[in-house]
């Protein structure tokens, strides 16, 4: 039976238990809401509006990677959530592709107001459901974009491909003739000699047709 000096003891490991489980709980709800946010959308991983200052990004990233860091906690999904998390925080302080994703996020806020035939002053924008339905639309608009700048870098790549053929083709075709440029030389020697002895088998073969021609019949 334990002592009234020992209660305490107890109670406080049973509270380290519970605290201890209820960030393990924290880490594990983080972790599985990371993996299921739409990756395209860096607010969306880092559970931030758009617009806010990089002073908010700096400061939700920190928090929410000291949280969910693989080296503390023994979630075996933590090094996937981490990743994202880090991929999402680069690209929102890149202004290039922030820019980019910003001007998606309003398109689509754009088209959702055009469908539910609503303008920026009506009450509607304020509810869940234009929230919810917004957020679809940035899904779409994001994916088409994400579609049409890799139609774009494969036919840049394949553009690359061509050019880099012809010039390869380019490279060839001097090689070729650079090589038989030096074979022709190689060989002038040879073909000079062997024109002299042309010319000077030619030059005796005249010599003898001459001495025939001087030659008198007998009789």
């Amino acid at each position: 039976m334990a002592t009234k000096d020992e209660a305490p003891v107890d109670n406080r490991d049973t509270l380290e238990i519970l605290e201890s489980e209820g960030k393990e709980y924290e880490k594990d709800a983080e972790i599985d809401r990371i993996l299921k946010a739409f990756r395209l959308d860096a607010y969306a991983v880092l559970a931030l509006k758009p617009g806010v200052p990089e002073s908010d990004i700096k400061k939700v990233y920190r928090s929410k990677s000291l949280l969910i860091h693989p080296d503390k906690t023994k979630n075996p999904l933590a090094p996937d959530a981490f990743d994202r998390l880090k991929k999402a925080q680069t690209e929102l302080m890149d202004e290039k592709h922030r820019a980019t994703l910003d001007e998606a996020i309003a398109d689509a806020r754009m088209l959702t107001l055009r469908e539910m035939k609503l303008t920026v002053d009506s009450p509607e924008i304020k509810t869940p459901e234009f929230d919810k339905k917004w957020a679809e639309k940035t899904k779409m608009v994001l994916i088409d974009n994400e579609q049409r700048r890799r139609r774009q870098l494969k036919a840049q790549m394949q553009e690359e491909g061509r050019e880099q053929r012809k010039q390869d083709e380019e490279l060839e075709a001097r090689k070729r003739k650079r090589q038989h440029e030096e074979d022709w030389e190689a060989t002038r020697d040879v073909r000079i000699n062997s024109w002299r002895q042309f010319q000077k088998a030619k030059s005796g073969a005249g010599d003898d047709k001459k001495k025939k021609k001087k030659l008198k019949p007998i009789g």
